[in-house]
This record gives structure tokens, sequence and C-alpha cells, in this order.
């Protein structure tokens, strides 16, 4: 008969198989759109004679190429229900879709039946905050999905999604038990789970950084269109790439930038009150609001990046690629801080469960 652990564990492993099959799938079809794109802007440099040039003629180049882009923008009708059904990749869309959704309440089932197991909310240890973070990073995915396309990151969401799990199940695996004193508090449900939606926000803006810089780096070796160093040139090789053609399916960096800073925004909100709780709960339980301990030193670290980001976008004028790394060495932080100090640093906050 299947113990409450079974149903959690068996949950968590279906649900990170089909997140791995949600990323081949969205990755075949960026792919698929990228081609359709290449291929479009590719066929539509229609050669044009002399004579034909004129006040009548729409995007002519110097060499007498039609851009191809302003044609089709002015030709193609509206969208309707079956000409999405023939999108590029449309097939491959919808699976992917599809098993991420399917994955993500496996994925529910799994931390809440993990919670029932322990008797106390899924987020006491390295293991159960690795998958209830990985799961709320895929909430956001879905939930922002909703009001816009944002497949050209799914790839890296899931990805990442199927990763974190599988690490969690096979490193960071700790039977339940109960809370230690330290964590038995009310702030143990205001506190984690505010730190765990900031993160997750966090992980789905840093992808989108990554994907910017990336796009950034592509239009720019694009225009320069020659080789340094011959094949030590690894840039020029990875534009040259099918990885780096399957950017094409990936929005401007300008679009990239918009939706990076409004999740960034909302995240170093709930990172603030994730700090500030902290040094409530600290207080509480230690009697000092602050000890410079190594978790919150990390903390204000995370904290102070955000903010230098916000800050620097907002009223600097940084945009850009310098601006996605910034994100980028946000993110990183909050990486080092969930493994490196959990694992590594002794500290008050040494609950990773992890020996």
């Amino acid at each position: 008969m299947m113990t409450v652990t079974d149903v959690s564990v068996m949950a968590l492993w279906t649900a990170a198989t089909l997140y791995a099959i949600a990323m081949v799938a969205y990755s075949v079809r960026l792919a698929r759109v990228a081609e359709a794109k290449l291929n479009t802007k590719n066929a539509a440099l229609i050669p044009v004679a002399a004579g034909a040039a004129g006040a009548g003629a729409v995007g002519v180049g110097a060499a007498g190429a039609i851009d191809a882009e302003t044609v089709a923008a002015d030709a193609a009708p509206a969208t309707s229900p079956a000409a999405s059904a023939r999108a590029p990749g449309a097939r491959a869309k919808g699976i992917g879709r599809s098993t991420m959704l399917v994955g993500f309440v496996l994925h529910l089932v799994g931390v809440v039946t993990r919670g029932i197991d322990a008797g106390h909310p899924p987020w006491s240890s390295m293991y159960e905050f690795t998958i209830t973070g990985t799961m709320v990073a895929v909430a956001v995915f879905l939930l922002v999905q909703r009001k816009r396309d944002i497949t050209y990151i799914a790839p890296a969401v899931a990805g990442f999604a199927a990763f974190a799990v599988v690490t969690g199940l096979r490193v960071w695996y700790r039977d339940a038990v109960g809370l230690q004193p330290a964590l038995d508090s009310y702030w143990l449900v205001i506190h984690v789970p505010i730190a765990i939606t900031a993160s997750g926000i966090f992980g789905v803006s840093g992808a989108a950084s990554v994907l910017q810089v990336m796009r950034i780096d592509r239009a720019s070796e694009l225009k320069k269109r020659r080789r340094f160093f011959g094949w030590l040139n690894l840039p020029h090789r990875l534009v040259k790439s099918k990885v780096a053609r399957a950017l094409e399916a990936v929005p401007s960096p300008q679009v990239l930038e918009s939706l990076t800073f409004r999740l960034n925004a909302v995240g170093f909100v709930l990172w603030t009150f994730t700090v500030m709780s902290g040094a409530m709960w600290a207080e509480h339980a230690w009697g000092r609001y602050w000890g410079w301990d190594p978790k919150e030193v990390w903390s204000f670290v995370v904290w102070t990046i955000y903010a230098a980001y916000l800050h620097s976008r907002t009223t600097q004028g940084w945009a850009g690629r310098r601006a996605a790394l910034l994100a980028i060495a946000g993110f990183i932080a909050i990486v080092l801080n969930f493994t490196v100090v959990n694992l590594y640093v002794q500290g008050l906050h040494s609950y990773s469960g992890v020996k």
C-alpha cells in the first residue's frame, strides 16, 4: 500500500519528467519559429530592377532589395484560429503547454503531500524549499503566460524546474521530520513563503535577462559579420550555430527588458518584506533584529543588487546589456545564497537538513 511519502515522491518524479518533455517540446517550437522567420527574411529579399525603383517602392535598399519584414507586416492578414493552428511549431507548443500544466499540477500534489507527511508547511529544509520554490517559479511563468506570450523562456523555465526537482530528490532528499525549535513559529508561514515567491519571480526574470544578453550579442555579431582570431572567435561561432539561430524566435531586447524590469520590481518589493520579516523573526527567536549572520548578510547582498538595478534603471538611464547583467548578478547571488551559504557556511540559519 502506498504511503503519503510514496505519493509525494512519485508525483514529483512524474512532474520532473513532464517538465523535461515540455522543455524539449518548447525548444522544438522555438527552432521551428526561428527557421520560419529566417526563411521569410531570406525569401523576401526580392531583387528589384533599377528602373522599378521610385516613389512607390517600399523599403528598397542600396542593393535594390525590398525589406521583407515591412512587406510582410503590411500584407499579413489578421491572425485567425486557423492561421494560429498552422503557425510554425504550433503542435510542439501545444505539447509543451499541456505537459507543463500537468507537471505543475503533479508538482503541487507532491508539495502538498510532503507537507501532510511532515505535519508542517513544506519549506523547512533545502529539499522542501527546492520543491516548493521551483513550483512557485513554474506558477509565475504560467500566470504571466496567461497575460502575454512568453513561451520563448519556457525551455529555460521547464529545464530549470526539471533539474531542480531531480536534484532535490536525488541529492537533498530527507525523510519528513518535525520542526526545529527555532522554526516552530508563526513566522514560518510569513517569512519563508514571501522569500520563496520572490525567488520564483527572480528566477523567471533571470531567464529573461540571459536571453536579453544573448539577443543583444547576436545582433552585435551579425552587424560585424567578420571573424577575429579564426577558430578562437567563439562568439562568432556561437552566432553561426543552430542555438544562436533559435534566438530569431525571441523578441527584441527591448521587449525582454520590459518584462524583466516589471518582474524584478515586484520581486524586489517581496524581497524587501523578506528581509524585514526575517529581522522581526530574528528578534523573536534570538533577541536581536540583526546579527550579521551569513544568511542575513547574503539576503542583504541580494537586496542591494536588485536595489541598484532598479535605481540605475529608473534614475540613471541604464538599459540594455548593463542592466541585464546586473539583473543576472542578482539571481546568481540568490543561487549562491541558497546553495553555498546553506551547505558550506555555518550560522544560525543552518536548516538545510543536509549533512
